[in-house]
Order: C-alpha cells, then sequence, then structure tokens
C-alpha cells in the first residue's frame, strides 16, 4: 500500500488550489462574456425602440392626413 505522508498531502492540496484558482479564472472570463453579450442584446433593444418609434411618428401623421382627406360615408 502507498505510503501517505504530510508532503505527500501538501502537494496534493497545492495542485488542488492551483486547479481552482484556474477555474476561478475561467469563471471570470465566461461571465465578462456574458456581461458583454448582454450589454450588446440590451443595446440592440434600445435600437430597435427607438427606430420603431423614428417610423411610427410619420405613419401616425399619414393616418390623419388620410382621415381627413377621405369623403364621409
Amino acid at each position: 500500500m502507498a505510503k501517505v505522508d504530510l508532503e505527500f498531502l501538501a502537494r496534493q492540496l497545492e495542485r488542488v488550489i492551483t486547479d481552482l484558482a484556474t477555474l476561478r479564472d475561467d469563471v471570470m472570463v465566461v461571465m465578462a462574456r456574458i456581461d458583454r453579450i448582454d450589454a450588446t442584446a440590451q443595446s440592440l433593444v434600445v435600437e430597435v425602440r427607438a427606430m420603431h418609434s423614428r417610423h411610427e411618428r410619420p405613419s401616425r401623421r399619414v393616418e390623419r392626413l388620410e382621415e381627413r382627406t377621405q369623403p364621409d360615408a
């Protein structure tokens, strides 16, 4: 049977700590990417709303003009 001493446990613990630090760094990178994607999506929502509003205003004006010019039935 293999001998387990404090040096062996210390090496294993050091490896676990290093792996955990690497994992933490990887998670931070993924979270930064998700934050960037979320910000992009939010910006797109604002842009689409602005475009809709921009095209809606002239459309309402045309509808009002058409209502005035239609003969009464």
